[in-house]
């Protein structure tokens, strides 16, 4: 099968196999989910008319030589009003000590047949595709493929496919991500220097996005605000902590105002979804959390958080946790099954004594 065909199947496939879940859960769980009709479209981005192609830049798409220049080439001839970057199918070598840096109102689109490869280095901070700073960017199709198998170095965490710090209107669509020695992708803010205001980042818009196999976490989110994952796959994330699928975890500011909502999120060594304190307003509902070897929701220090309609199963620990002065969480209409070593019952859904306002509704089927 050609990669393209590949993709669109798989991505099919995800989607088919995710909407069964969703309608399942929807016959047990008081018909909650009858009126489902799949994610929404992904917004749409500010830019120019202009276009140029990787190719035209010398983009040999060989696999074996370096084409960050070529990459960075194409993106710095755009005009000033911005436009778009094609790349066509080919397996393309990038230096991510160097980073394919792309800028404000621009999208990289990539051909479903389009791969870039990370070049194998030993640094502890290196990312495939930067976003910094920037506005009304895009970035779809094809596929990243990270140095985990032939990174050179032990140390660092940080070796992303996608990094976003402190952007506004950024969109990450029907691409995907794997192998990568940290994140499959890492989006927040930035704090530009020693003693100035923090970026946080808003508006990111994550559509039909796979994460796979990644070493650290499938999805980060650090400071942001108005954050939207739809319709995307987060799976076996591991070999270094925490091995989330998605991982809500600023390190400065808060994050707040994100929606979660028809995803896949198994098989990952952590938790499927961790809201790890500074975490506010979080949204996630007709989702399907299973095989995870931690919990399937992790809420630590959680504010105004609503867990809803989701299938969350077979989970290692807890199928939902709320612990750590979390407040004002509600969790209704899932459905619960196998979680905590398939103890079941109440041993599923756990609360912590120091949270409170907490709202496990009746309407939660817990086998």
């Amino acid at each position: 099968m050609r990669p393209d065909c590949q993709e669109g199947a798989l991505s099919a496939s995800r989607r088919h196999f995710l909407d069964g879940l969703l309608k399942l859960a929807s016959g047990v769980a008081c018909g909650s989910l009858a009126s489902y009709a799949g994610p929404a479209v992904a917004v749409s981005r500010v830019r120019g008319q202009a276009t140029t192609n990787v190719r035209a830049y010398g983009a040999k798409g060989d696999g074996e030589r370096d084409d960050t220049s070529s990459f960075q080439a194409a993106i710095d001839a755009l005009p000033q009003a911005g436009g778009t970057v094609h790349v066509p199918s080919g397996a393309y070598l990038i230096d991510p000590t160097r980073s394919v840096r792309l800028r404000s109102w621009m999208h990289l689109s990539l051909d479903p047949g389009a791969r870039l490869l990370a070049k194998a280095n030993a640094a502890s901070r290196a990312y495939v595709v930067l976003a910094q700073l920037l506005e009304n960017v895009e970035i779809s199709g094809g596929r990243i493929v990270g140095d985990r198998d032939s990174h050179l170095g032990t140390t660092g965490e940080w070796g992303h496919g996608i990094r976003i710090r402190g952007c506004s209107a950024v969109t990450v669509r029907d691409i995907h991500i794997s192998r990568c020695w940290g994140d499959g992708i890492s989006a927040g803010g930035i704090t530009p220097a020693k003693g100035e205001p923090s970026h946080p980042g808003r508006d990111y818009v994550f559509d039909n996005v796979v994460c796979a196999g990644n070493r650290r976490q499938g999805l980060t989110l650090g400071s942001s605000r108005q954050v939207r994952i739809q319709g995307c796959t987060f799976s076996d994330t591991g070999g270094t902590l925490p091995g989330a699928g998605i991982d809500i975890e600023p390190d400065t500011g808060a994050a707040s105002d994100i929606i979660i909502e028809n995803c896949l999120v198994r098989s990952n060594r952590g938790p499927g979804i961790s809201l790890y304190k500074r975490a506010s307003e979080v949204t996630v509902r007709k989702c399907a959390i299973e095989r995870n070897r931690g919990d399937g929701i992790l809420a630590v220090t959680a504010i105004d958080c609503d867990f809803t309609d989701n299938i969350i199963r077979d989970n290692v620990l807890k199928g939902i946790l709320v612990r750590t002065g979390s407040r004002n969480v509600r969790v209704a209409r899932n459905r619960l099954s196998g979680n905590d070593r398939g103890r079941g019952g109440e041993h599923q859904v756990r609360v912590a004594d120091d949270s409170v306002a907490i709202r496990i509704e009746s309407d939660n089927v817990i086998e």
